[in-house]
């Protein structure tokens, strides 16, 4: 391992090297730098006290590029303890984390650019989306955040600056924990599949002048809103006294994902309490443009519209919400068994119902939380709202001590519904009209706010196999249901020109055309679907997925493909117990398979996901499938990929080739299979809960 010895001078441009420890100020020589890493042995390591490091706009990668970014391993720079450490101008990608930096204060991140770092493959499609994809984000005392990747990830940095970097195309962006008294402002992080900016236990800090918008999955436009626990900015266990403001936070799974922690849960006590949210925008979120939950906090002049909810607020107590706007949302504000609330001053325009207010009959035996604090929906001051063109202004049920006036109603279906005493025409009593205020923006801070006339809109979400498309390459993406025939597709992305240059298995409807526009697919055979397109693009400069650019009208090939043989299967379900349980009783299992099932169908795939009843009648839980059919593959090499939630084994020519027997959570299956008339066999059983089978067979 070299290290630069702390007492030699500073060479103007020191060339970088696996491995080497830096312990001193130094100007990298600018080049494109090739460092493999592993999590215990990171390509570069910072370590000591007041170091500036200027890469100079060198480029540290840890993959070839073009590869697939799930395959990304090892941490490129390791920031080990010091103090008054700054890095800047670096460009780090191919990394499962770019920058690791851990009991660091005062550390400094100012000009990167972290982009094309790790992410998974998404299994979630067009029409349907899949289990496998769903995150959790509860746990990370020990870091467990580490295993999902970051571009950084700082754990221990007091009064850290995260300044002017560039984060695209990764899982997470900036993650923070354990930590206080940071500033995070001026920064694009944008079109990441999982979060953009996530606080754990972080507390006093200020995120300012942000660009982190597109951070999400589990979103097909006119099919599924689901978001998968993606979001803009994430903020759990104990993340309190934060400012938060000036940010543009769009078109996430949720905008903002505040959680009190699973402390709180269980203790009652504590929240991510006291942070203060200012005209931010976030806008177009699948799920909740801001779900605060558990805690007190303040939101003052943010623009929330078209969204799922705009505010999911459930359990929130002593939190304000004044002057912000909504519209376009399914339910502008939500709150089951919150607490001396004051929703004051607020804009509702378009929206379906713009206060919903309840409590429910029951919660949860195994929460901690109310069993030591008073949840009861009540304590209310609802004033000075105006509502426009919305159809439900007010559903209030089962809630208490509502003072309640001055609010406006116009062009308004339903002033009011609910169960409590309510007059619209009241004054309230003793009111306060709190003034809304404009923070002062940071001195340098940028405007990051998308513009109306730019690209607003959920419809602008596209996720893939490898997250949010960022429209800066051509792409054919359906314009409806991926299954269709003929298939029409959506050609997007920059300006300009598109030509056919190769077709398999179907015609097409035009063999050259504009970008943005359609085309239609034709595929030869309405049995088995073979179908490969291949365009070529010039016009504007172009960005691949991975990164690499195109100049202005250079050829950019980019292209959709889909296969699928339909297999005549021939199901059986039936119902197990103890007795002939999958797992525990394996013999009195697979004579329950030859006695009669408890229903019989056809189908002509395997492709099932539901937290219900997957087949009527068919029990929700402790249900089995079995399911035989054959398939005439063209000749080639192919990949079986199967997804399952409980367990599955699957045969091909009565040999086993693939065993998940095991209870588990929805995982990924795969084998390798060559083409030819092919006889299958999958056995599936479900334990509890979410249910998930998918049989495919694709292309290698």
């Amino acid at each position: 391992m070299l290290s630069l010895a702390a007492a030699a001078p500073a060479p103007p441009d020191v060339p970088l090297t696996r491995g080497l420890v830096i312990d001193r100020s130094i100007a990298v020589r600018a080049g494109n730098y090739r460092l493999a890493a592993t999590d215990t042995r990171p390509a570069l390591t910072i370590r000591g006290d007041n170091i500036t490091v200027d890469f100079n706009g060198a480029v540290l990668a840890g993959a070839a590029g073009g590869a697939d970014p799930d395959a990304f391993a090892g941490v490129g720079i390791l920031i080990d303890g010091g103090r008054n450490v700054t890095l800047k101008n670096a460009v780090v990608r191919g990394y499962r984390i770019a920058v690791l930096a851990r009991r660091s204060p005062d550390l400094h991140l100012t000009g990167n650019d972290f982009s094309y770092n790790y992410k998974p493959r998404l299994y979630s499609g067009v029409e349907k989306e899949s289990l496998v994809d769903w995150m959790s984000y509860h746990q990370n005392d020990k870091d467990e955040w580490l295993a999902r990747g970051a571009a950084i990830y700082l754990a221990e940095c007091d009064r850290a600056e995260v300044d002017r970097n560039t984060v695209l195309q990764g899982q997470n962006g900036l993650m923070v924990a354990r930590s206080s008294g940071l500033t995070i402002w001026n920064n694009t992080i944008q079109f990441m599949s999982g979060i953009g900016v996530g606080l754990y236990r972080t507390t006093g800090s200020t995120i300012a002048h942000n660009r982190i918008d597109f951070c999400v999955r589990g979103y097909s436009h006119g099919f599924y809103n689901r978001g998968q626990d993606s979001a803009g900015l994430l903020m759990y266990e104990q993340s309190s006294g934060n400012t938060v403001f000036n940010n543009s936070i769009t078109h996430g799974g949720d905008g903002l994902f505040l959680w009190a922690g699973q402390s709180t849960m269980d203790t009652g006590q504590g929240g991510s309490n006291d942070n203060s949210f200012e005209h931010n925008d976030f806008s177009h979120a699948v799920t909740n443009g801001i779900e605060a939950t558990f805690s007190r906090n303040k939101f003052i002049g943010n623009r929330v519209e078209d969204c799922w909810h705009g505010v999911w607020g459930g359990y929130s107590y002593g939190s304000l919400w004044l002057a912000n706007r909504f519209a376009r949302n399914a339910e502008a504000i939500a709150i089951e068994h919150g607490q001396d609330n004051v929703i004051q001053g607020n804009s509702f325009d378009g929206d379906e119902i713009g206060i919903r207010l309840w409590q429910n009959p029951s919660q949860d035996p195994n929460w901690g939380y109310p069993r030591t604090r008073d949840t009861r929906s009540r304590g209310y001051e609802l004033t000075l709202n105006r509502f426009v063109r919305t159809k439900t202004a007010l559903s209030i049920r089962s809630t208490s001590d509502i003072n309640h006036g001055l609010n406006t109603f116009s062009d308004v279906g339903t002033p009011f519904a609910g169960d409590v005493p309510f007059d619209p025409g009241a004054k309230p009593v003793g009111l306060v009209v709190r003034e809304s205020f404009a923070r002062p923006a940071l001195p340098g801070g940028i405007d990051p706010m998308i513009t109306d006339d730019s690209r607003r809109g959920r419809e602008r979400i596209i996720v893939d196999e490898w997250g949010p498309y960022d429209w800066r390459s051509p792409k054919l993406w359906p314009k409806g249901r991926s299954d269709a025939t003929p298939l029409t597709l959506r050609v997007l992305g920059p300006e300009g020109r598109w030509t056919m240059t190769s077709i398999r298995g179907a015609t097409l409807s035009a063999r050259a055309g504009s970008v943005p526009g359609e085309l239609v697919v034709t595929p030869a055979s309405a049995a088995t679907i073979d179908v490969d397109v291949r365009l070529s693009y010039r016009g504007a400069e172009v960005v691949s997925p991975r990164g690499v650019r195109t100049p202005p009208g250079q050829p950019y090939a980019f292209g959709y493909s889909r296969f699928f043989v339909p297999i005549a299967w021939q199901l059986k379900f039936f119902r197990y117990d103890d007795a002939d349980d999958p797992v525990k009783a394996p013999a009195a299992f697979a004579a329950l398979l030859q006695g009669p099932p408890i229903k019989t169908t056809t189908a002509n795939r395997l492709d099932y996901v539901s937290g219900r009843v997957i087949e009527d009648g068919v029990p929700a839980d402790r249900f089995a499938l079995q399911a035989e059919g054959t398939a005439t593959l063209p000749p080639g090499d192919y990949r079986l990929r199967v997804i399952s939630d409980d367990g599955v084994r699957v045969w091909m020519d009565d040999r086993l080739i693939l065993d998940e027997w095991t209870p588990h959570e929805s995982r990924v299956g795969e084998a390798a299979i060559r083409g030819g008339r092919r006889h299958f066999r999958v056995q599936y059983y479900d334990v509890r809960g979410f249910a998930e089978l998918r049989f495919d067979i694709q292309r290698k």
